[in-house]
């Protein structure tokens, strides 16, 4: 139908991965968290149905996050979602809090774009909330090192680094987890 107004879902800081490959997808020159101007140049506010962010915020201060989630919120449709993922702060594995420790090694292949925070589920939640989401918790660790999940389908925006769908982490250990969550504009 001609009248059909096609969802718009983006993918932001996407680097090499094509996992939604039916989603636009942006890197941070193209499309900055912390730059209006970049949004305003390729949407109009409330026109994004969807965005997926993977590993991505932790790069960012609290206070920024909570700007950031400000930034996105105004280009979401009623009812639009964020699903972010981050590295989990309450993960209880020694190896993996060395590698996404604040200031940490980070990716190998941009050495400055270092954690700026480590999140759990409590923090993220406030950030999102903050800025004026409902937020619904889908895979995290709590404060005695428990994993929780609760299902989510991957059209809505598959995130890797997750029990769901990386390989590292199927079977009894997990191994690379994420703290995932959906963020829903109120």
């Amino acid at each position: 139908m001609e009248n059909e107004q096609k969802e718009i879902k983006v993918v932001i800081g996407a680097g090499d991965y094509n996992n939604n490959p039916e989603w636009i997808h942006t890197q941070e020159e193209e499309l900055n968290l912390l730059d209006k101007t970049t949004w305003e140049n390729k949407f109009k506010e409330g026109s994004i149905t969807a965005v997926l962010v993977e590993h991505v915020w932790e790069h960012l201060t609290y206070e920024e996050g909570i700007e950031a989630a400000r930034i996105c919120h105004a280009y979401l449709k009623p009812n639009g979602y964020i699903r972010c993922a981050v590295p989990d702060g309450y993960f209880p594995d020694e190896a993996y809090q060395n590698i996404v420790q604040i200031g940490g090694p980070g990716p190998k292949e941009h050495p400055a774009a270092s954690h700026k925070i480590i999140y759990n589920y409590k923090t993220l939640t406030s950030v999102f909330e903050s800025a004026g989401y409902e937020v619904k918790l889908l895979e995290y660790f709590n404060e005695s090192g428990h994993f929780h999940f609760k299902e989510w389908q991957q059209e809505d925006g598959v995130v890797f680094r997750s029990k769901k769908v990386d390989p590292r982490n199927q079977g009894d250990k997990i191994m690379f987890p994420s703290l995932i969550i959906d963020a829903t504009k109120r």
